[in-house]
């Protein structure tokens, strides 16, 4: 286990030494986004945190705004470019989340932060979840991604949260850049990313 401040610490000083060192990086993904995708450079979405606390999660976007007669966005399918399918597959796209580990509001290692409207729809055991820091990658990143269904993910997820600790951390780190060289598990079957939650009995 971490003392009460260790892992903010960790965090803390993780995301300052990333975020230097990637700086060239993430100025230059920036130009290529730009370009390839359009403005705004980044994609912007409230996402919930620690105790159900909300913040604005920030990444690189990779889809563009392609929409149909009616004025409606197209399916994720056919706005994911091959750009931002390679921004998604090497996981590039989530560099700008180290701003929201520098703000207190992510973890390097957690739960993937997912959308309020889901908060309503998950079980007891589902929403311990929120009992941890949400994270840039976390345990369901590195046992299956979008490949697990809905209910695999959060039974992760609680699992996670139940049991965290410094080894397991780095654990999780290590698989992910093993996971992020493979590309593994970034689409669900049946859809380019994952499908929205519908609230699901815990399997």
């Amino acid at each position: 286990m971490y003392l009460p401040w260790g892992k903010r610490t960790v965090d803390l000083l993780a995301a300052l030494l990333i975020s230097a060192v990637a700086l060239p990086l993430l100025a230059a993904l920036a130009i290529c986004v730009r370009i390839k995708l359009g403005s705004p450079v980044l994609f912007v979405q409230r996402r919930t945190g620690q105790h159900g606390a909300s913040f604005l999660l920030r990444k690189f976007r990779t889809m563009n705004n392609a929409r149909d007669e009616h004025g409606a966005l197209l399916p994720d399918a056919e706005r994911l470019s091959p750009f931002g399918a390679w921004l998604r597959s090497t996981s590039v796209d989530e560099l700008p989340s180290l701003l929201n580990v520098l703000r207190g509001e992510m973890s390097l290692v957690g739960p993937r932060p997912l959308l309020p409207e889901y908060l309503p729809r998950y079980s007891r055991r589902q929403a311990t979840r929120h009992d941890v820091p949400p994270g840039i990658t976390g345990l369901v990143q590195v046992t299956g991604r979008n490949a697990l269904d809905w209910s695999e993910k959060l039974a992760r997820d609680a699992w996670y949260a139940r049991n965290q600790s410094f080894k397991l951390d780095l654990w999780i780190l290590w698989r992910t850049i093993i996971v992020v060289l493979k590309r593994e598990g970034i689409a669900a079957d049946t859809h380019a990313t994952m499908p929205r939650f519908g609230g699901r009995p815990e399997g």
